[in-house]
């Protein structure tokens, strides 16, 4: 099953599904760009959402984007009129990174049907349908989440698994090394880490590539994953939700630190790896 969908097929299928509109930037991060963009036009019946209120809780010792409050979580799904079998999908701007961060918080609260929409909204404009500057009506939903449905890794989880199993890092490069930090106080990755830049998984127009299997085998080319659990982070569970999305198409069952990089450096004593992955 894909969890992916194309502007196409989602003009198809628009008046059975939910859409939720995420768009979001890190550069952008805490300010009004991504509503901003949403009231100069979205996919007609969007809602929009905010992902550093209603996708995150406030940062802290979790990191900068740690896992949100169910109870905000359920306000969102209500005022959308989701339930546990409304099929929804997510989009933001392009590159599908705030969507992906959506897509897993809505299966870890028990929202099965989410897909993504591939390319975002670029792919829609390109396609050439409509949009729209109404926002769509509080639905008044009564819906109670359930988080937990997805596992997750903590600290001590991830460097676990950076030992024994196979523990993906998917920032640039230069930030995985430690040559440069433009966000953290702290450079470096975890210890054992594989460097996965999530950028990498996607083409210049935004969609994933169509050879994600062929990138994985070279990803983990030389490490013996075997039966072994993958488990995914990034600077602070963002983007590293966008490489879960990859790997779900391919049917690897990777678990995600939603605290890391940004909490793996709340203790000192934490150790700090540099340099480029081995291999």
């Amino acid at each position: 099953m894909t969890h992916l969908i194309t502007a196409t097929e989602l003009a198809h299928e628009i008046e059975d599904v939910v859409m939720l509109d995420v768009r979001w930037a890190l550069t952008t991060a805490n300010t009004s760009a991504g509503r901003t963009d949403y009231d100069a036009g979205h996919v007609p019946g969007a809602y929009f959402v905010d992902l550093d209120a209603e996708l995150a809780a406030r940062p802290g010792d979790g990191g900068r984007h740690p896992l949100p409050d169910p109870a905000v979580v359920e306000a969102l799904l209500r005022r959308a009129g989701i339930t546990a079998h409304t099929r929804v999908v997510t989009y933001d701007g392009k590159e599908s990174y705030a969507a992906a961060r959506a897509w897993w918080v809505l299966r870890w609260v028990g929202i099965a049907d989410v897909r993504v929409l591939d390319g975002g909204y670029a792919a829609w404009l390109a396609a050439g349908l409509p949009v729209s500057t109404e926002e769509p009506a509080d639905r008044h939903g009564d819906v109670e989440v359930r988080p937990g449905h997805l596992p997750t890794l903590d600290a001590a989880g991830a460097a676990a698994l950076a030992r024994d199993g196979l523990l993906l890092d998917a920032r640039a490069a230069e930030r995985y090394a430690g040559e440069t930090e433009p966000i953290d106080p702290v450079a470096g990755h975890v210890p054992g880490a594989l460097n996965s830049p999530t950028a990498a998984w996607i083409t210049a127009d935004g969609t994933f590539r169509r050879d994600l299997a062929e990138h994985w085998g070279r990803v983990r080319a030389g490490h013996d994953v075997g039966g072994g659990a993958v488990g995914v982070y990034c600077g602070s569970g963002v983007t590293a939700a966008h490489e879960m999305l990859a790997l779900a198409e391919l049917a690897v069952d990777a678990v995600l630190y939603p605290g890391s990089w940004s909490e793996w450096i709340r203790d000192p004593a934490r150790p700090v790896a540099t340099g480029h992955s081995p291999g």
